[in-house]
């Protein structure tokens, strides 16, 4: 009989020390743990974006005990082990209960305990268990000993909250609560409590049933703290039907998490396709969550006071994004906002849109830098059309009207099409072009098949990247890429685009809140409390609304619109994009100041005088070398200006020849017909800059009519073009090249 005893002792002993070298600490087991998602992270720490990975089951983070609310702890261990504080892993009371229950033949509650489930549950992973034979149950009975040994009390309860599955693919306690009740484990009440603690015993079971034992675990909350009158509140009333409308949540849970969880999911969705983190990763991003908050909130308030019901607008979607000037980092990407959209997966950030008007700093940049405007030069807005390949090419300015001559600073600051087209002529869409694409911009074609309209911002850009070339001008004309995770390669040297020279008087332009008063007048939405350079851009029919700038650390981007390119109504740049991109900037300078940039060396200061008044006497800036203090116009185009004839009496002066030039075509410039158009479709125009007589024009050294614009049929090759006056002295000459089909006639046309 000793004998015997001593073997039943020495097995047992055996067992306890097999189980000691097989069962895992609390550490492991917490540190083994992975969640069912991948978690895109702010650069603070701060969640997101959900994104489920695993589809095999529903597990959310690792939940600590102290993060548990005090309803839940005491749900569980009324329903699943009430003396889970005074037992050592095994309740023997429990368990002689249950064996005298099953010899009778009477249902009892069972013997495990807590710590023996979870011995159970380390060994599955997690997964549900059938029932168990008694070697597995001995088995489980020796595995909760060791762990009573091995861990503390709190260290069990917190590893079986966070392993137990729930109801479907549910596991934990995390998932459970943001399934269930949408709320973190912390916040759960008695009744959501007695829910939860409901579903371990009998996950799948039916509404009623899980009711029922909900009720009975609430209810012995109840008496565990005394209340036993009549006159105590029955907890039990309505709960068939609140348990029915919270597990039908668990049938349609989210791919993202909801709330504020998902702060940026388009950005998660892009880094997963490039990433492809695991599940259970954590992803770190630039984005700080607290200017991501309120980016997105701020561009929902838009949208709603846009589509307020007395004036409706007809925009539903919208999108931002703020990037750090110096080191390229994404600070916010809000990729839609608002509840009215249509395509809400749309990440607008990376849509391709027509860039409006936001593409002419850039025009006026490279102007500046090859020498051909300065920001006192003065360009003529009057009525203009361009003969293209299609027919005439005629622009418009935003409001319908004409301001006559301006300078440079007075048309890139009010915005006005006429003279950046005239700006365009100059550069050539070819070389502009090349410039958008060395600034990052996704142009698809070269600048030729966007013609004239290029300066008007007829190609298609993203958001993301107009504002990181608008960053270019911020950095002194140097573009470089922005990043969006921590974990992004040093910014490298980057590509130097502009002169620091044309990106200061740029930016002093687009600073300038006295430069838009032609058409946004003083009291605008772009001026902020402190520096900041801004343009606004609306495309063709209203279609996209842009407002793009940067203060001394930060650029922002703002697009405005609907997702399926439907036309809004009555809504600019200032009414539609530029409010919430002011309350951005202002968000990011609330607790410091935003500074103009210093004048490089190569810019000087020069007070610039306008002849018969065009513009105020003001400073002005100029490209070393290009200075002037006094600008004025050509007799012909003071005449035109002043709407006074040639041989009027009071005419200025009297017609000076050799103030005449060619206007188009400029020097170097290269036509390409086209074998698709007909040949007597085709036509070069050739037009002077003058408004006087008497002048000629000589093709290839033979006269060619005196009309101030003529129409020439054009021929392949090289040609030279003159301007000559009666005696037949060169005013002014330009080269330009003919490249494509032949005329199929053999006989040279001569006009």
């Amino acid at each position: 009989m000793k004998r015997a005893a001593s073997l039943v002792i020495a097995c047992a002993l055996g067992a306890l020390s097999a189980a000691a070298h097989a069962s895992p600490s609390f550490d492991d087991v917490r540190a083994n743990w992975r969640s069912s998602d991948w978690m895109l992270l702010s650069r603070d720490g701060e969640t997101l974006a959900r994104t489920r990975i695993d589809k095999s089951a529903r597990r959310g983070d690792w939940v600590a005990l102290a993060d548990v609310s005090p309803a839940l702890r005491e749900a569980i261990v009324v329903s699943e082990d009430k003396r889970f504080y005074e037992h050592a892993g095994v309740d023997w009371r429990g368990a002689a209960a249950a064996a005298w229950g099953n010899l009778w033949n009477t249902r009892t509650r069972g013997a495990s305990t807590v710590t023996m489930q979870l011995t159970g549950l380390i060994d599955e992973g997690g997964k549900p268990a059938g029932r168990r034979s008694i070697g597995e149950k001995a088995q489980q009975t020796v595995g909760a000993l060791w762990i009573e040994r091995s861990w503390r009390k709190d260290q069990i309860l917190e590893a079986y909250l966070n392993l137990v599955p729930f109801r479907g693919e549910i596991i934990g306690l995390s998932a459970l609560s943001q399934t269930l009740f949408g709320k973190a484990p912390s916040g759960l009440d008695e009744r959501e409590s007695a829910l939860a603690a409901a579903l371990v015993r009998a996950p799948n079971a039916p509404y009623p049933k899980v009711a029922a034992r909900a009720c009975t675990i609430l209810r012995d909350m109840q008496a565990l703290h005394g209340a036993h009158g009549s006159h105590d509140a029955d907890p039990c009333v309505n709960l068939t039907s609140y348990v029915q409308l919270a597990l039908t949540r668990t049938a349609s849970a989210p791919a993202f998490a909801q709330g504020d969880d998902a702060l940026a999911p388009h950005l998660a969705r892009r880094i997963a396709g490039e990433v492809h983190p695991a599940a259970g990763a954590r992803v770190r991003s630039t984005l700080d969550a607290r200017l991501q908050r309120f980016a997105r909130d701020t561009l929902a308030r838009t949208l709603a006071e846009l589509n307020a019901r007395a004036h409706p607008r007809n925009v539903h979607d919208a999108a931002a994004i703020v990037i750090d000037n110096r080191t390229g980092d994404v600070l916010a990407w809000v990729g839609a906002a608002g509840g009215l959209s249509n395509a809400p997966e749309v990440d607008a950030v990376l849509a391709a849109r027509q860039a409006g008007s936001t593409l002419k700093p850039f025009l006026y940049a490279q102007a500046i830098d090859e020498k051909r405007v300065t920001a006192a030069t003065l360009l003529d807005d009057a009525p203009l059309d361009l003969a293209t390949g299609g027919g005439l090419y005629i622009p418009q300015n935003y409001d319908h009207d004409f301001k006559g001559w301006v300078s440079v600073r007075t048309a890139l600051g009010s915005s006005l099409n006429v003279p950046a087209v005239r700006t365009l002529v100059m550069v050539t869409p070819h070389r502009f072009a090349k410039t958008l694409v060395a600034l990052g911009l996704p142009l698809s074609q070269a600048g030729d098949y966007y013609g004239f309209s290029l300066a008007l911002g007829s190609a298609d850009v993203t958001l993301a990247t107009l504002a990181n070339a608008y960053r270019a001008l911020a950095n002194g004309g140097v573009a470089r890429p922005f990043f969006d995770l921590d974990a992004h390669p040093p910014a490298p040297a980057g590509t130097r685009v502009f002169s620091a020279d044309a990106s200061f008087i740029v930016t002093d332009i687009l600073a300038d809140n006295n430069a838009r008063t032609r058409t946004f007048g003083f009291d605008s939405v772009l001026a902020t409390r402190t520096f900041s350079a801004v343009k606004t851009g609306t495309s063709k029919d209203m279609r996209d609304n842009w407002a793009v700038g940067f203060t001394s650390r930060y650029t922002v981007g703002v697009w405005v619109g609907n997702a399926d390119g439907a036309p809004m109504w009555d809504v600019s740049g200032v009414t539609g994009a530029a409010p919430a991109w002011n309350a951005i900037v202002n968000y990011l300078n609330r607790r410091s100041d935003s500074r103009a940039p210093a004048a490089p060396a190569g810019v000087v200061r020069t007070n610039v005088a306008y002849q018969n008044d065009i513009e105020p006497t003001r400073d002005e800036w100029f490209v070393r070398g290009t200075q002037m203090s006094a600008v004025g116009l050509t007799a012909n185009a003071a005449r035109a200006a002043h709407g006074t004839a040639p041989n009027a009496p009071n005419a200025p002066n009297a017609p000076d020849a050799q103030a005449a030039r060619i206007g188009a075509p400029t020097d170097g410039t290269i036509f390409a017909l086209d074998p698709d158009i007909p040949p007597a479709r085709q036509r070069v125009w050739f037009e002077r800059a003058d408004s006087g007589a008497r002048l000629a024009w000589r093709l290839d050294g033979k006269t060619y009519g005196h009309d101030a614009r003529a129409s020439w049929l054009p021929w392949p090759g090289r040609h030279v073009l003159e301007l000559v006056d009666t005696q037949g002295a060169v005013i002014d000459k330009v080269s330009f090249e003919v490249r494509g089909a032949y005329v199929k006639s053999a006989a040279r046309p001569s006009k």
